[in-house]
Protein backbone atom coordinates (compact mmCIF):
# COMPACT_ATOMS: atom_id res chain seq x y z
CA UNK A 1 0.00 0.00 0.00
CA UNK A 2 1.61 3.57 -0.57
CA UNK A 3 1.09 6.22 1.31
CA UNK A 4 -0.13 9.07 -0.64
CA UNK A 5 0.93 12.31 1.68
CA UNK A 6 2.67 11.43 4.50
CA UNK A 7 3.26 14.60 5.70
CA UNK A 8 -0.29 14.94 6.10
CA UNK A 9 -0.28 11.71 7.92
CA UNK A 10 2.50 12.56 10.05
CA UNK A 11 0.67 16.13 11.03
CA UNK A 12 -3.02 14.28 11.58
CA UNK A 13 -0.99 12.08 14.42
CA UNK A 14 0.73 14.32 15.90
CA UNK A 15 -2.21 16.53 16.23
CA UNK A 16 -4.50 13.34 17.61
CA UNK A 17 -1.54 12.35 20.00
CA UNK A 18 -1.38 15.84 21.25
CA UNK A 19 -5.30 16.37 21.36
CA UNK A 20 -4.99 12.68 23.44
CA UNK A 21 -2.59 14.20 25.52
CA UNK A 22 -3.53 18.04 26.59
CA UNK A 23 -4.47 18.47 30.02
CA UNK A 24 -7.25 21.64 30.27
CA UNK A 25 -6.38 22.45 33.61
CA UNK A 26 -2.76 22.90 32.86
CA UNK A 27 -1.80 26.68 32.14
CA UNK A 28 1.61 27.05 30.49
CA UNK A 29 2.79 30.68 31.32
CA UNK A 30 6.54 29.72 31.49
CA UNK A 31 9.07 31.41 28.63
CA UNK A 32 10.65 27.79 28.08
CA UNK A 33 7.86 25.28 27.98
CA UNK A 34 7.59 21.78 29.20
CA UNK A 35 8.70 19.06 27.18
CA UNK A 36 7.21 15.85 26.50
CA UNK A 37 8.79 12.63 24.67
CA UNK A 38 6.80 13.98 21.06
CA UNK A 39 6.36 17.38 21.78
CA UNK A 40 7.39 21.09 23.07
CA UNK A 41 4.41 22.91 24.18
CA UNK A 42 4.45 26.68 22.22
CA UNK A 43 5.55 29.49 24.29
CA UNK A 44 2.17 31.28 26.24
CA UNK A 45 2.58 34.06 23.35
CA UNK A 46 2.39 31.59 20.51
CA UNK A 47 -0.67 33.68 18.87
CA UNK A 48 0.46 36.62 17.79
CA UNK A 49 3.46 38.75 18.18
CA UNK A 50 4.14 39.96 21.69
CA UNK A 51 4.71 43.30 22.80
CA UNK A 52 8.11 42.80 23.62
CA UNK A 53 9.25 41.30 20.31
CA UNK A 54 11.04 43.57 18.10
CA UNK A 55 9.55 43.53 14.49
CA UNK A 56 11.65 43.65 11.20
CA UNK A 57 10.72 46.09 8.49
CA UNK A 58 9.36 42.43 6.38
CA UNK A 59 6.90 42.16 9.46
CA UNK A 60 9.13 39.26 11.22
CA UNK A 61 9.09 38.95 14.75
CA UNK A 62 11.68 38.67 16.90
CA UNK A 63 12.32 38.27 20.77
CA UNK A 64 16.13 37.04 21.65
CA UNK A 65 15.84 34.25 23.90
CA UNK A 66 19.84 33.98 24.61
CA UNK A 67 22.73 36.19 23.37
CA UNK A 68 24.90 34.75 20.80
CA UNK A 69 28.84 35.82 20.10
CA UNK A 70 28.03 38.96 18.60
CA UNK A 71 30.84 38.29 16.29
CA UNK A 72 29.63 35.17 13.81
CA UNK A 73 26.89 35.71 11.26
CA UNK A 74 25.77 34.08 8.49
CA UNK A 75 25.19 35.12 5.44
CA UNK A 76 22.60 33.11 2.69
CA UNK A 77 25.95 31.59 1.02
CA UNK A 78 26.63 29.30 4.35
CA UNK A 79 24.90 26.15 5.70
CA UNK A 80 23.55 26.75 9.27
CA UNK A 81 23.32 24.28 11.94
CA UNK A 82 20.19 24.63 14.20
CA UNK A 83 18.00 23.51 17.41
CA UNK A 84 14.57 24.35 16.11
CA UNK A 85 10.46 23.81 17.29
CA UNK A 86 8.09 25.10 15.10
CA UNK A 87 4.45 26.14 16.17
CA UNK A 88 1.42 27.38 14.33
CA UNK A 89 -0.12 30.04 16.03
CA UNK A 90 -2.72 27.94 17.78
CA UNK A 91 -0.05 26.23 19.69
CA UNK A 92 0.08 23.09 17.36
CA UNK A 93 3.75 21.62 17.46
CA UNK A 94 4.61 21.22 13.45
CA UNK A 95 8.14 19.85 13.93
CA UNK A 96 11.03 19.93 15.91
CA UNK A 97 14.62 18.96 15.63
CA UNK A 98 14.96 19.24 19.13
CA UNK A 99 12.38 16.28 20.00
CA UNK A 100 14.24 14.00 17.01
CA UNK A 101 17.91 14.72 19.37
CA UNK A 102 19.39 16.03 16.37
CA UNK A 103 20.03 19.71 15.69
CA UNK A 104 19.60 19.73 11.64
CA UNK A 105 21.96 21.28 9.01
CA UNK A 106 20.56 23.48 5.92
CA UNK A 107 21.79 25.65 3.28
CA UNK A 108 20.45 29.00 4.36
CA UNK A 109 19.78 29.73 0.98
CA UNK A 110 17.33 26.92 1.05
CA UNK A 111 15.06 28.31 3.95
CA UNK A 112 11.81 29.84 3.95
CA UNK A 113 12.29 33.75 3.26
CA UNK A 114 11.38 34.68 7.05
CA UNK A 115 14.27 32.14 8.15
CA UNK A 116 16.50 33.81 5.37
CA UNK A 117 16.17 36.99 6.36
CA UNK A 118 16.19 36.46 10.04
CA UNK A 119 18.99 33.99 10.50
CA UNK A 120 21.32 36.59 8.89
CA UNK A 121 20.64 38.65 12.11
CA UNK A 122 21.28 35.64 15.09
CA UNK A 123 24.96 35.39 15.88
CA UNK A 124 26.11 32.19 16.42
CA UNK A 125 25.27 30.46 20.08
CA UNK A 126 21.96 32.64 19.62
CA UNK A 127 18.44 31.49 20.36
CA UNK A 128 15.54 33.39 18.94
CA UNK A 129 12.12 33.33 19.26
CA UNK A 130 10.48 34.07 15.28
CA UNK A 131 6.99 35.34 14.08
CA UNK A 132 7.19 35.13 10.84
CA UNK A 133 4.38 36.39 9.05
CA UNK A 134 2.57 33.79 5.79
CA UNK A 135 4.07 35.06 3.09
CA UNK A 136 7.51 34.50 4.20
CA UNK A 137 6.78 31.10 5.95
CA UNK A 138 5.17 28.71 3.62
CA UNK A 139 2.88 31.23 1.85
CA UNK A 140 -0.51 28.41 2.41
CA UNK A 141 1.05 25.35 -0.04
CA UNK A 142 -0.45 22.17 0.43
CA UNK A 143 0.80 20.02 2.73
CA UNK A 144 3.13 22.93 4.93
CA UNK A 145 1.25 24.64 8.26
CA UNK A 146 -0.73 27.51 6.67
CA UNK A 147 -0.83 31.07 8.71
CA UNK A 148 2.06 32.61 10.58
CA UNK A 149 4.01 30.19 11.87
CA UNK A 150 6.50 30.86 15.10
CA UNK A 151 9.92 29.12 15.13
CA UNK A 152 12.42 28.89 18.29
CA UNK A 153 16.20 29.14 16.59
CA UNK A 154 19.38 28.59 18.35
CA UNK A 155 22.21 29.07 15.99
CA UNK A 156 24.48 26.67 16.74
CA UNK A 157 27.35 26.75 13.76
CA UNK A 158 28.25 28.09 10.49
CA UNK A 159 29.87 26.62 7.95
CA UNK A 160 30.62 27.24 4.19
Amino acid sequence: MKIQNPKLIFAALALSLMVVGCDQAEDVTEQEAPMTENTIAAPADVGAIPADATVTAEGIGVRIVTEGDGENFPTLDNDVTVHYTGWTTDGVMFDSSVVRGEPATFPLSRLIPGWQMAIPTMSKGEKALLWIPVELAYNNSPGAPAGMLVFEIELIDISG
